[in-house]
């Protein structure tokens, strides 16, 4: 069940803060529906097998733990302090159960619950918060863009979140001004 989540971010924590879109203007959040949450926990490759959520289950997802996990990314980002509110839900939600990997005979599988995932979610988010990708994360240059992302890229040069999504659309707009801006050729 694929329901186009995006996973270019370079970290699980990332792209889970990243399922609310564009957070300066039109909102566009991803988990709408327990199945939406579930799918991105699967799809994320978070785990092979969950238990259906309910609404309580996206409720804090969103509210409460993914802009907890924003917050301290984009502290983090700015060299700020971290927000004190938001630290005691992430380290709450990093002391819960997370996923706990199984071996089967087919090899490992991992099976949880929505409040797993989530809790799997947040140790990998502390995990970023204090490793060494920290110098590498950036903000997408898209204006209406609010991911943030680990930049790779030779030179630290990387301006957005994916060339896909992002950089597609900003290099075909800066394409039109430049042909609406043009003097017309006469023959």
């Amino acid at each position: 069940m694929n329901l186009d989540h995006v996973f270019v971010c370079g970290h699980p924590a990332l792209d889970f803060a990243a399922t609310l879109r564009a957070r300066r203007s039109t909102r566009f959040e991803m988990f709408v529906t327990p199945e939406r949450l579930n799918a991105w926990y699967l799809e994320s490759g978070l785990v092979d097998t969950i238990t259906p959520g309910d609404e309580e289950d996206i409720r804090e997802a969103t509210t409460v733990r993914r802009e907890a996990i924003y917050r301290l990314i984009t502290n983090r980002r700015l060299g700020e302090e971290f927000d004190r509110e938001a630290l005691a839900v992430v380290n709450g939600a990093a002391r819960q159960t997370p996923v706990t990997p199984q071996l089967t005979v087919a090899g490992r599988h991992n099976e949880a619950t929505a409040g797993q995932a989530l809790a799997t979610v947040a140790r990998q988010a502390v995990e970023l918060l204090c490793g060494p990708d920290v110098p590498l994360l950036k903000e997408c240059g898209n204006p209406e863009c609010t991911r943030v992302y680990i930049d790779r890229s030779r030179g630290m040069r990387r301006q957005w979140c994916g060339m896909e999504s992002c950089g597609n659309k900003i290099k075909a707009a800066a394409y039109r001004a430049r042909k609406k801006t043009a003097p017309a050729m006469t023959v």
